[in-house]
């Protein structure tokens, strides 16, 4: 559904739970990350793009004093949240990415007001697209229009970020809560995430479009490995003498090969090269260079296949069928984004052949994997935004 469809959607489910018309409608964008895999968590850089899939709330003030109450209108569950004491986790599960937000706002000092509250989200879950950054930008704004006081914008994907470390007990790096927060319409956002220094890279030809391709598999063994490769990269950079692998160069990794397990050579490989390419990525697009723009996410997904070993044979099998397209068929390239070990593959396409290329991928995929894969593309979409009710019934 487009956000207008949304909009009118989650009014008319808020209405349903509570009776009357919600005050407020806020709404927050899921991502992909056009390049720049694991390289977080190394202090580099990365260039997400916000996407045309949102959560989305109603609110309104609660009758009853105290007790924010939170409705999921897919899976039918409700949270309720005491507002007066200091906010812990609790269930259902999903709602610690709702009451991590909460409790950042009241370690603040913000009087957060009761609530009753709708939501949804139409970004994928489980499929490496940020569903729960979403969730978390959604709630910090909808915060900010009831209490009218709304904070720095670096400040809120920053409070996000850590309600998902503490309450979800997941530990994200920044570009999730940023790109939710700081995107906008028609532009790429490269984010340096050392300095927290953001950049907008415009991407508003209408001839590329961003195709997202959810292979709806997600391997058991993800979570596991993204500690190890943490732990596998920050041993690389204490052996290179560098604070982190984004102070490295090739020449450094090359010179100190004989002192670096295999494994941490080749982790540090891909980390290096790919904040190499990701700078330079951003630089092909700001020139619409789209064949150098495709050839440097080719050149990533082999190295998060080959070096970083976090892909699979269904994200390697949506790669193959796009080069398989080639740029003769719509397709400029194409690599895994996400953690890895399933998820989604997003590919750099030309708009006009973009039903083609859809097709010929699903069936490709089908036939390879006999799973059935999720596609849709994608515009750059604006960050988190408080929504006019004019906007739903105009």
């Amino acid at each position: 559904m487009t956000l207008k469809k949304l909009a009118t959607h989650i009014t008319i489910e808020f209405r349903k739970r509570y009776g009357h018309a919600p005050r407020w409608i806020v709404a927050a964008p899921g991502r992909v990350n056009v390049i720049g895999e694991h390289t977080d968590y190394n202090d580099g850089f990365v260039l997400p793009m916000a996407i045309e899939r949102y959560a989305i709330m109603a609110a309104d003030m609660a009758i009853v004093p105290g007790k924010t109450t939170i409705y999921d209108t897919q899976f039918k569950e409700t949270a309720t949240i005491d507002i007066f004491a200091p906010i812990t986790k609790g269930q259902p599960k999903w709602s610690n990415y709702i009451r991590g937000v909460l409790a950042g706002f009241q370690n603040r000092g913000v009087r957060i007001p009761a609530l009753n509250v709708a939501f949804l989200s139409s970004v994928p879950l489980g499929g490496g697209l940020s569903s729960s950054a979403a969730l978390e930008i959604c709630t910090a704004t909808l915060v900010e229009a009831a209490t009218h006081k709304q904070i720095d914008p670096i400040e809120k994907a920053l409070l996000a970020q850590k309600a998902e470390h503490e309450f979800a007990g997941v530990p994200c790096g920044i570009m999730d809560q940023f790109i939710s927060t700081l995107g906008r319409a028609a532009h790429l956002l490269l984010l340096d995430c050392r300095s927290h220094k953001t950049e907008l890279v415009p991407m508003s030809d209408p001839t590329v479009t961003l195709l997202i391709v959810n292979t709806n598999v997600k391997h058991e063994l993800g979570s596991g490995e993204y500690a190890k490769r943490r732990a596998e990269c920050e041993s690389a950079a204490k052996i290179l003498g560098v604070a982190s692998l984004r102070d490295a160069t090739k020449q450094q990794l090359e010179h100190a090969n004989g002192r670096l397990s295999i494994v941490a050579y080749h982790r540090a490989r891909h980390v290096i090269s790919e904040i190499a390419r990701t700078i330079h990525t951003a630089a092909a697009i700001r020139t619409s260079s789209w064949l150098s723009a495709g050839s440097y996410m080719y050149a990533s997904h082999a190295s998060l296949r080959n070096d970083y070993e976090v892909s699979c044979k269904e994200l390697d099998a949506v790669v193959e069928i796009a080069e398989g397209i080639s740029y003769e068929g719509g397709v400029y390239g194409c690599r895994m984004t996400g953690g890895g070990f399933g998820g989604c593959c997003v590919a750099l396409i030309k708009t006009a052949d973009a039903n083609a290329i859809t097709e010929k991928i699903a069936t490709g995929y089908k036939a390879k994997t006999g799973i059935e894969a999720s596609i849709f593309s994608s515009r750059p979409a604006a960050g988190a935004t408080i929504l006019n009710p004019k906007f739903i019934y105009a």
